[in-house]
Protein backbone atom coordinates (compact mmCIF):
# COMPACT_ATOMS: atom_id res chain seq x y z
CA UNK A 1 0.00 0.00 0.00
CA UNK A 2 1.39 3.24 -0.64
CA UNK A 3 0.73 6.30 1.53
CA UNK A 4 0.46 9.79 -0.15
CA UNK A 5 2.90 12.16 1.71
CA UNK A 6 3.99 16.05 0.91
CA UNK A 7 7.88 16.76 1.58
CA UNK A 8 9.67 19.52 0.91
CA UNK A 9 12.81 19.02 -1.34
CA UNK A 10 16.03 21.26 -2.25
CA UNK A 11 16.09 22.96 -5.94
CA UNK A 12 19.31 20.44 -6.75
CA UNK A 13 17.93 17.04 -5.05
CA UNK A 14 14.79 17.78 -7.47
CA UNK A 15 16.87 18.02 -10.56
CA UNK A 16 18.51 15.21 -9.57
CA UNK A 17 15.60 13.29 -9.39
CA UNK A 18 13.74 14.61 -12.86
CA UNK A 19 17.25 13.76 -14.66
CA UNK A 20 17.65 10.43 -13.34
CA UNK A 21 14.15 8.99 -13.00
CA UNK A 22 13.97 8.08 -16.67
CA UNK A 23 10.57 6.60 -17.82
CA UNK A 24 9.45 6.24 -13.85
CA UNK A 25 7.45 8.98 -12.15
CA UNK A 26 9.40 11.16 -10.14
CA UNK A 27 7.64 9.02 -7.12
CA UNK A 28 9.14 5.75 -8.16
CA UNK A 29 12.74 7.43 -8.23
CA UNK A 30 12.19 9.04 -4.87
CA UNK A 31 11.53 5.74 -3.43
CA UNK A 32 14.53 3.79 -5.05
CA UNK A 33 16.71 6.33 -3.39
CA UNK A 34 15.39 6.68 -0.46
CA UNK A 35 15.36 2.40 -0.03
CA UNK A 36 19.18 2.85 -1.13
CA UNK A 37 19.52 5.49 1.60
CA UNK A 38 17.76 3.17 4.19
CA UNK A 39 20.12 0.49 3.36
CA UNK A 40 23.15 2.80 3.55
CA UNK A 41 22.44 3.52 7.16
CA UNK A 42 22.54 0.03 8.16
CA UNK A 43 25.14 -1.44 6.38
CA UNK A 44 27.02 2.20 8.49
CA UNK A 45 25.16 0.96 11.68
CA UNK A 46 26.73 -2.56 11.25
CA UNK A 47 30.21 -1.26 10.56
CA UNK A 48 30.10 1.35 13.48
CA UNK A 49 29.38 -1.84 15.81
CA UNK A 50 31.41 -4.58 14.07
CA UNK A 51 34.34 -1.65 14.86
CA UNK A 52 33.58 -1.22 18.30
CA UNK A 53 33.23 -5.25 18.93
CA UNK A 54 36.72 -5.29 17.04
CA UNK A 55 37.89 -2.26 19.01
CA UNK A 56 36.81 -4.31 22.07
CA UNK A 57 38.01 -8.02 21.40
CA UNK A 58 41.37 -6.48 20.29
CA UNK A 59 41.85 -5.02 23.80
CA UNK A 60 40.73 -8.15 25.27
CA UNK A 61 43.00 -10.44 23.37
CA UNK A 62 46.00 -8.03 24.09
CA UNK A 63 45.25 -8.70 27.76
CA UNK A 64 45.02 -12.49 27.37
CA UNK A 65 48.13 -12.59 25.49
CA UNK A 66 49.97 -10.88 28.59
CA UNK A 67 48.52 -13.48 30.97
CA UNK A 68 49.80 -16.05 28.72
CA UNK A 69 53.24 -14.91 28.91
CA UNK A 70 53.10 -14.34 32.37
CA UNK A 71 51.72 -17.53 33.13
CA UNK A 72 54.51 -18.89 30.31
CA UNK A 73 56.88 -17.09 32.52
CA UNK A 74 55.50 -18.97 35.76
CA UNK A 75 55.97 -22.64 33.87
CA UNK A 76 59.63 -21.84 33.20
CA UNK A 77 60.40 -21.15 36.20
CA UNK A 78 58.78 -24.03 38.34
Amino acid sequence: MRLSKSFTIEPDINNYVEETKGERSASERVNELLRRAMLQEQYDKLATEAEQFYSVANGERTEARAMQKASLRSFGRD
